[in-house]
This record gives C-alpha cells, structure tokens and sequence, in this order.
C-alpha cells in the first residue's frame, strides 16, 4: 500500500465517485475521547456543528462542485464501523491504558451514523450546518473537513496533464524530506502528525506519515489519525479541544458560571481521564485569564497545549505560572500545535531545551504544503484557514475569543459578552494562514 503511485491514482480518476471517507476511524483520536465525556456528561444537549471558511478570498464554491460535494458528505453518511475497527479500538492500548474506551461507548459507536447535513451557498462560500443532539453531531468535523480540503485539491489537479502531476507530487516529496532531515537534527525532539483536518488527500498524509516514520524513528511518537495509527502500528495521539469549553460555556446561565466553565469542562475530563491525557487548552477565552483564575490542582496535570499564542510567549507565560505553583516545569509537558512550520518547530525546540519536555502537534503544513511544487502557479494548491465548529449549544450561540482574536466565533454581540467576563487586555490579532 505504501507503493502507491499518487500521482497515477490522481490523473486517472476512472472511479463514478473516488470516496474521500472510506472509515469511521479517519478522523482524529481526540473526537473519540470527547465524544467519550460528551456521552456521559452532555449526551443529549441540542447542538449544531457549522463550516467556517476563515480565509475569505477562498471561494470554495467556486472551486469545488456542489454535486461531487453532496455525494462525498452522502457517501460518509453509509460509513459504519467495521468489526476489525471495534476489535482494535477495544483492545489497543492508548497512553499506555488498556481498556480507555468502555463497552458502553464502543456499542453505541458500532451502531453510529452520520446524521443529516444543511448545505447552500451564498456568495461564493458553502453553507454547511449540521443540526441535532451533541453526541451525534460532534463526529462530524473531521470527515467534513477532509471532504472540503480534498475536493479542492482534486479540483486543483483536474486540468494537469500526467507529467505536471507527477512533476508536481516529486517536488512536494523532495520538500518534505528535506524537513525530515532538518528534524533529524534534533536529538531529542518528540512530534507527531496532527494534519488529517487540512489535509491535501488522505493518500499523501499516509505518504508523509510513512515518512516521519522511516526518517525520525523514535522521535516520530505517533498520529492524531485513528485509522493511520491502527494501520501504522502507531500511537495515536490527541487530548481535547475548544469544542468542550464553547459548549459548556453556552450553558452557562450568569457570568459567574461562564468565567468558571473552562475549570468546569476540565472537572469533568478528569472524571473519564486521568495520567497522561491530563492535557489542559487553556486558550479559548485567552490563556493568560486562564492561569489568572486557574486553581490550583490545575498544576497536578501532566501539561498544557498552547494553540494560538506564539509558541516561545505562551511556553513562557505556562512555565512562570508553575513556577508560581510551586511546580518544577522540567517535569511537565508542553504541546505546540498551531500552524507550526519548520523553522518554528527548530527555534521553539531550541528555546525550551533542557527546560521543560515539549512535544509538537504537526498539522497542514506537513500533509498539505504544496507551494510552488506545481510547474506553473496554482494557489489553489495552497493550504487555507477552514474549520468546523460547534455554533449553537441548547439553542445559544456558542463563542470562542481564542488568544488570537482572528480566529474569533461568534455573533459579535455574544463576542462582546465575553470579552466583558474574560477581558481583552491579553489578546492579540494576527493573520491567519491556516
């Protein structure tokens, strides 16, 4: 399978339709332990899940055919779990606990459809809302995602002749192994694949696995994608995300409770979690309020993720706050996970050396880097800021302010809500490339 010739399998696409979600297991692990606490805690909490396109100068209506669209989010609806998928997903070992996934779950999760979708356009753009209960709906953002990106690269390729494909997958290898021998230079780096949301195709994020494989060793520590790990022999590899905190912070009911709720959700990811999944995002109503009001078992967990703060800033600001605790950083773990390139990951690695672990989360720009590997200019080829969120929780609009107020959501009067309980003073606005 590893053989594949990618380019062949992109110019001769002789399929009436090529699936882009062949398994309920092609999307990232950290859906499947929310989903996890979403059942226990918040099962039945009316919800919806929208598509946001971040970057407004893509017109992704323009690119990718509504009908081809329509049949890949049909398509992913009739995808069940397999009987090897269950037997897997029961007896494999995620961080290092056996059994992480309890029956209950796993039959729920066997008789698991995709539910309904809501798809228009207006002004270039696809309007895509998923409606329904909480425990249905979340699995949709990852299948969604990878539908979109994938749809928009085949539209990419579709006028390339063979040779350009061919031409144009060389020099995105030969760019990518490039980074590996670059990353080969860090001793002690600890990084893991967390690209399948943007991905240019699932082939060619098996193919960039494959290669973190062969080229980094031990330092490659695993993927976010369940179906790679399964397939991989890997670890998979992911905690939570701001879906959790938007939704509980939605059911709110006075601003007290809405400060407390990010302590909330992590009250209750550690009813289902404990040891090496005690990963704290702090980031969604800004980190530095965060670890204001944080208490202070907070400081007991194993690390935090730092997602839209420049990474040296943000390991810094968690760093002086254990130290504040009474907390030795060189026992603790820090993720970095946001738009991370190769020469962030070599200066952030440099920086916290020796000081505290790190470990990072490598997302678009290891499966969908592209630039100028096409013979002529394609900027439909270049990775773009698309997302999936939860929008709406028990019919309230949910928010999230981000450390970077670019990647803001929301209704602006419910934005402005929130910055009045979190405050303003600590975040920033930069552009977002992915």
């Amino acid at each position: 399978m590893a053989n594949i010739d990618i380019a062949k399998r992109v110019h001769d696409h002789t399929f009436k339709m090529d699936p882009i979600v062949r398994s309920i297991l092609d999307t990232d692990v950290y859906k499947l332990l929310m989903l996890q606490t979403i059942l226990q805690e918040w099962r039945d909490i009316p919800v919806t899940f929208s598509l946001i396109n971040r970057s407004k100068t893509v017109k992704l209506a323009d690119d990718i055919n509504e009908v081809e669209l329509r049949d890949q989010l049909e398509h992913a609806r009739t995808v069940r779990l397999t009987k090897k998928e269950s037997i897997w997903l029961a007896g494999n070992t995620f961080y290092g606990k056996e059994r992480l996934f309890t029956a209950e779950f796993l039959q729920w999760l066997k008789d698991y459809q995709l539910p309904e979708f809501e798809l228009a356009k207006h002004d270039g753009q696809y309007i895509i809302d998923i409606h329904g209960s909480w425990a249905d709906v979340s699995l949709w953002e990852i299948p969604l995602l990878t539908i979109i990106s994938e749809l928009r690269s085949r539209a990419a390729m579709r006028g390339m002749g063979r040779f350009e494909v061919d031409v144009t997958y060389a020099r995105a290898k030969a760019k990518m192994w490039e980074k590996v021998l670059r990353l080969k230079q860090l001793p002690n780096l600890r990084i893991a694949d967390f690209g399948t949301r943007r991905r240019h195709s699932f082939l060619w994020q098996r193919w960039c696995v494959d290669a973190l494989k062969e080229g980094l060793g031990q330092n490659f520590i695993g993927t976010s994608n369940v179906l790679l790990a399964m397939d991989h022999d890997l670890e998979a590899i992911g905690t939570n995300a701001h879906e959790l905190p938007m939704a509980v912070a939605a059911l709110a009911d006075n601003d007290t409770a809405l400060a407390n709720s990010p302590y909330k959700v992590l009250e209750s990811w550690q009813k289902t979690y404990d040891s090496n999944l005690l990963i704290v995002l702090p980031d969604t109503y800004g980190t530095t309020r965060f670890l204001q009001n944080a208490p202070k078992w907070v400081a007991d967990w194993k690390g935090f993720r730092i997602d839209s703060k420049d990474p040296i800033e943000g390991g810094e600001e968690i760093i002086a706050w254990w130290e504040k605790m009474g907390v030795d950083p060189s026992n603790k773990l820090i993720i970095f996970s946001d738009g991370l390139d190769i020469e962030t990951i070599e200066s952030t690695y440099h920086h916290f050396e020796g000081r505290v672990r790190t470990s990072f989360g490598w997302g678009t720009n290891l499966t969908n880097d592209f630039r100028d590997c096409a013979p002529y200019t394609n900027d439909s080829l270049k990775a773009f800021s698309v997302v999936v969120k939860i929008t709406s929780a028990n019919g309230k609009p949910t928010v999230k302010l981000s450390d970077n107020l670019a990647k803001a959501t929301g209704p602006e009067s419910e934005i402005n809500k929130y910055l009045k309980v979190f405050g303003h003073e600590h975040l920033s606005e930069k552009e977002v490339f992915v």
